[in-house]
């Protein structure tokens, strides 16, 4: 049975998943990037990029779950690159050059439609303009019986938590505090929407966390 998950998701100790003023150059906000040093540090991300090394242990335990049983993904346009309003041409492409982590459908929600961009590696951008609803319908669709990934950023996870419709949820808590930005959690009632807490695992470098949803 297709799940939804929430997978490698990181959040400072004061709840935000980006730090203010994102642009260009700073995607995740002041201070966001600094969040991902747990994950960075690991050698799962050095093996990603090629090298070799990096920490072993919880946080790559953790870490080394990306993609694992994942057919399909979902992201919002936030996530996708900076660029907002109809799209001007199809020179953005992500920000992860030729060859993303994906290898697999990725439906990225947007209000303007573009076409579909097939990448090196086997990631295929399709681009979805009827909401969260139509994103996981396609891709589960897409999943063919494997888990469908919701990627971010945090204004998506959000709508999906909201809506309920998050299986299971991993947050890695990151030791600093970046005082305003995106919050993950303000507003959202997780005991009502059926969430809780099955795991709980504090590392040096970080807290991680997996809430489940009571089916």
């Amino acid at each position: 049975m297709t799940r939804v998950r929430v997978h490698n998701f990181t959040v400072s100790l004061d709840g935000y998943g980006a730090g203010p003023r994102q642009t260009r150059e700073d995607p995740l906000g002041i201070g966001g990037e600094e969040l991902h040093d747990w994950y960075v540090a690991t050698r799962t991300f050095q093996r990603m990029g090629g090298k070799t090394g990096g920490t072993t242990g919880v946080d790559d335990d953790f870490a080394a779950r990306f993609g694992e049983g994942v057919g399909a993904w979902i992201m919002g346009r936030n996530m996708f690159g900076p660029l907002r309003g109809p799209w001007p041409d199809d020179t953005w492409r992500g920000w992860w050059g030729k060859n993303p982590p994906y290898r697999g459908p990725v439906f990225v929600l947007t209000h303007h439609d573009r076409p579909s961009v097939q990448m090196e590696g086997g990631t295929v951008f399709h681009f979805v303009t009827g909401g969260i609803g139509e994103a996981l319908e396609r891709a589960t669709a897409a999943a063919a019986g494997k888990d469908v990934q919701i990627g971010g950023g945090v204004a998506t996870v959000r709508q999906y938590l909201e809506a309920g419709l998050i299986d299971e949820l991993h947050v890695a808590v990151a030791p600093r505090l970046l005082g305003s930005g995106e919050h993950l959690w303000q507003g959202l009632d997780l005991p009502a929407l059926a969430y809780e807490c099955t795991t709980h695992v504090p590392t040096a470098a970080a807290t991680h966390v997996v809430l489940t949803r009571r089916r």
